[in-house]
Parts: C-alpha cells; sequence; structure tokens
C-alpha cells in the first residue's frame, strides 16, 4: 500500500468524506469504524472509482485496549501508515448530573483516550520510518466551555491542545500534526448528540465533504489548526477570548437549550 491513510470512524461524515479525498489523489486507505457494512460499501466505491486499495478494519474504537490493538495490527500486516486521521467520536446533550455517566466517560475513552493511544503507537512507527502527517479531529467547540455538553467540549479542547504540543515535538522528526476544528457541519452527529431543537442545530452549518477538503489540505501544509469558517474562526479567536467569560457561558448554554 502507498501514501496510506489510516481513517478513524470513516464509515460516514467527515471521516468517509476525508477517505474520499485522500482516494482522490491516488491514496490507499485503511478505514475503521463500528459498522462493517458501510464500510465495506466505501472501500467498494473508492477502489472501484480510483483504483486505490482500502482495508476495511471493523472494531469500537471506545472499547478497552481496542485503539492498540488496531496499531498492532496494522504493524503485524507491515502497512506504513503516512497519514493517521483521528477523526472518530461522539458527542451528548444535556445537563452534567442528569446525564449517564457511563455514556460520559465512554466518550473521554473514545474522543481522548482511544486517540491519544492511536497517535502515540502510529507516532511511533511513523518517526521509525522517517515522518508522517497526523489530523486530530476536534471542534470550535474546543475553544469555549460548553454547558449542556460539558464533556463533550472539554474532550475537544484537549485534542486540540494535544494536537498543537505533539506537533511541537515530532516536527524534528519529520511529523507534523493538525487540529481540524470546524464549526456544526451537517452530519449524523447533531441526532445521535441529541441536539436537535437547539440554536446550534438551527445554525447554518457546513458540508462534511468542505471540512474534509480543508483539514486535508491545512494537514498536507503542516498548519496547527484549521477552522473552516472565518467567522466562526474571529469569533472563538478575537472575540470570546474577551467577553466577560459568564457571558461567553450564558451564550453557548443558551445555543444548546431546547
Amino acid at each position: 500500500m502507498q501514501n496510506t491513510a489510516l481513517v478513524t470512524g470513516a464509515s460516514s461524515g467527515i471521516g468517509a468524506e476525508i477517505a474520499r479525498y485522500h482516494a482522490r489523489q491516488g491514496g490507499d486507505l485503511v478505514i475503521v469504524a463500528r459498522r462493517e457494512g458501510p464500510l465495506n460499501d466505501l472501500k467498494a466505491e473508492l477502489e472501484a472509482a480510483h483504483g486505490i486499495t482500502a482495508q476495511v478494519i471493523a472494531m469500537d474504537l471506545g472499547t478497552p485496549d481496542q485503539a492498540k490493538a488496531l496499531a498492532e495490527r496494522i504493524a503485524s500486516q507491515g502497512i506504513g501508515i503516512d497519514i493517521l486521521v483521528n477523526n472518530a467520536g461522539f458527542g451528548g446533550h444535556g445537563a452534567f448530573l442528569e446525564r449517564d455517566l457511563d455514556k460520559d466517560l465512554a466518550m473521554i475513552d473514545l474522543n481522548i483516550s482511544a486517540l491519544v493511544t492511536l497517535s502515540h503507537l502510529i507516532g511511533n512507527q511513523m518517526r521509525a520510518r522517517g515522518g508522517g502527517k497526523m489530523l486530530q479531529v476536534s471542534s470550535t467547540a474546543g475553544f469555549l466551555p460548553g454547558p449542556y455538553q460539558a464533556v463533550y467540549y472539554a474532550t475537544k479542547a484537549f485534542v486540540t491542545s494535544f494536537s498543537q504540543a505533539v506537533d511541537q515535538e515530532l516536527r524534528p522528526h519529520g511529523i507534523t500534526s493538525t487540529a481540524l476544528c470546524p464549526g456544526l457541519v451537517h452530519t449524523e452527529f447533531v441526532a445521535s448528540a441529541n441536539l436537535e431543537g437547539t440554536g446550534l442545530a438551527n445554525q447554518k452549518g457546513a458540508s462534511p465533504a468542505s471540512v474534509a477538503k480543508c483539514g486535508y489540505d491545512a494537514m498536507q501544509s503542516g498548519k496547527l489548526i484549521a477552522i473552516n469558517d472565518r467567522r466562526m474562526s474571529i469569533m472563538v479567536n478575537w472575540i470570546a477570548p474577551f467577553l466577560p467569560r459568564r457571558s461567553v457561558l450564558k451564550s453557548v448554554a443558551g445555543l444548546q437549550t431546547k
């Protein structure tokens, strides 16, 4: 396999579109998600359209040790990963004390623990091979505290911070890490996170394909952070940091109230 990208959460949304974009560049793929059927459909589509090779691995990375098992499986097959796309993740709406604790802990396992595990293990493989690129799919949520999605917003703050730190460490080894931080994207996320009926979900969002292109191109350029929406970039970088913190909290809470 040549110019191979490992894409997690590739069965739909941003992950599937990143896989499509990479295949159009002539790159091979290892695509991972829980749902094998959509992965097989994507494999057939991309191999027929672009003449590339796509390997399907159906796996739930949110369960203990599965991210480690994935990296070990790839290494045992002699597959060199040139691009790691950590896209798998989920959110969940609701007041923190009223949410199921196990679901929030599972969110931390997938959004943070699996991402860190793959970055470490695949990163070491990249360093041994002389270089590589990582795309950590985060969110503009990571720039703000998020009442009624407290754990999700906090996980994305971790991802954005982590990505920048490891980029600084890994650049001398020919490895870059880019945090993709989109705003609202029209994917299954809104429904799966139970966000229907909120002001956030009613906003004009971006297409998964446009977000995938934004992140992939930024990764190839070695950028630290990619935000697909210029207005959102101005808001989270130049407006929200200078507003009273309580006002920011109330504003975010209002957007996520049904």
